[in-house]
């Protein structure tokens, strides 16, 4: 199935049932007043999260979801049926924000957890509302209002406890696959990664946490280089990023450079995600000549410099994963914890969190247009090109 974690769709709830204007006619009742029943409510628009969904692709072929509208009024007092309620299933972790106002309006965050995103129209009064002591006989009704019409930006977001962050070939897609069932390719040429993995690393008995690997961040990946761009916005709902650096790049180039861009692109991309928690992983170290080893770890730290954790490991044969596993588990474990304890820090938590998304759509937006404006001057090249010939 292809990974689609984007779609704009257009809903719309139901409209209000019209009320009716009716006057009862029965034998041997003289004059026997309105009897005019109210209309039904318009159906309203819910989004639901389902768990069994992972990817946004119905939603590219289907558009548009419209609620039923509500029955109008009849005669005898009768009330119109009220339209039926559309709930539309989406995956766990999905955004949505109105394309018009750009207002955020829910992060589904969890199976069965439910929003309203389109109201039903009221429904209309009959004539017997309107019945009064002055006026017994009102021919005056109204009409149902329009259920609301929405254009929806749906964003989907995969959920992870840790998200790995790094260059192209890394060895991001390698260590996933030592450290859990995950089996995403692997291959000696860069992009080998071209849609979010996720894998769940077992620590122990019923100890596990959710592990996410992105597509590499190249240089200018914030402004739409590469595919990374599209993807660094998954590593806004992981706890910890893991940075993966490779120690010994085939092109002989300076590990340090590396670790630097991705730091800058970054930053460029949300300064609130790059105050996430990091921890610096040194991968391929079984390249490294043993008597460099230290000299290599203290020259990144004091260069970056890097203030957090770092770990040695090798992907390929597992050397040192189960301690990174061990001690990647301790630091979500506090943080689960901290969660359900202390209020402060969940107000601090979901607070960045909304900072953070704010700055990821500002983002894709300058992203997206910055790539629009480099095809309208390749389309202005092209047609320049035609002429001259």
């Amino acid at each position: 199935m292809k990974f689609v974690d984007e779609a704009e769709i257009t809903v719309e709830a139901g409209r209000g049932g019209n009320g009716c204007m009716s006057f009862r006619r029965e034998k041997f009742v003289a004059k026997g007043g309105p009897n005019g029943g109210d209309g039904g409510d318009g159906g309203s628009v819910y989004l639901l999260g389902d768990s069994g969904l992972n990817t946004l692709v119905d939603f590219r072929f289907q558009p548009r979801y419209r609620a039923q509208s509500g029955q109008g009024g009849m005669s005898s007092n009768c009330t119109g049926r009220s339209g039926e309620d559309l709930v539309v299933r989406v995956p766990v972790g999905t955004s949505v924000v109105d394309a018009d106002t750009e207002e955020f309006m829910a992060d589904i965050s969890a199976h069965g957890m439910q929003v309203k995103v389109a109201r039903g129209g009221v429904h209309g009064l009959g004539n017997t509302r309107f019945k009064s002591s002055t006026n017994r006989t009102p021919t005056k009704t109204t009409k149902g209002t329009p259920g609301e019409f929405r254009t929806l930006q749906l964003t989907l977001k995969v959920l992870a406890d840790v998200g790995l962050l790094g260059m192209p070939n890394a060895g991001k897609s390698t260590l996933i696959r030592a450290v859990s069932s995950a089996r995403p390719k692997v291959a000696d040429y860069p992009f080998t990664t071209l849609v979010p993995n996720l894998g769940v690393v077992r620590v122990g008995s019923e100890r596990s946490f959710v592990m996410a690997d992105i597509p590499g961040v190249i240089e200018g990946a914030s402004e739409g280089a590469g595919l990374g761009f599209r993807f660094l916005k998954h590593l806004s709902r992981t706890r910890l990023l893991l940075h993966l650096l490779d120690v010994a790049p085939l092109d002989g180039s300076d590990p340090v450079i590396h670790a630097r861009q991705i730091v800058e692109e970054l930053e460029k991309f949300s300064p609130t995600m790059a105050k996430k928690e990091r921890w610096l992983v040194l991968n391929k170290f079984d390249l490294v000549p043993e008597e460099e080893r230290d000299a290599l770890e203290a020259r990144i730290r004091e260069e970056l410099p890097w203030p957090g954790r770092i770990f040695r490991i090798t992907a390929i044969n597992g050397e040192g994963c189960d301690v990174l596993s061990q001690e990647i588990m301790r630091s979500v474990e506090e943080h689960r914890e901290r969660l359900l304890e202390d209020e402060e820090y969940q107000e601090a938590q979901a607070e960045f969190d909304r900072e953070m998304e704010y700055e990821i759509r500002k983002s894709i937006e300058r992203s997206k247009a910055a790539r629009r404006a480099q095809d309208e001057d390749f389309d202005d090249f092209d047609e320049d090109f035609e002429d001259d010939y």
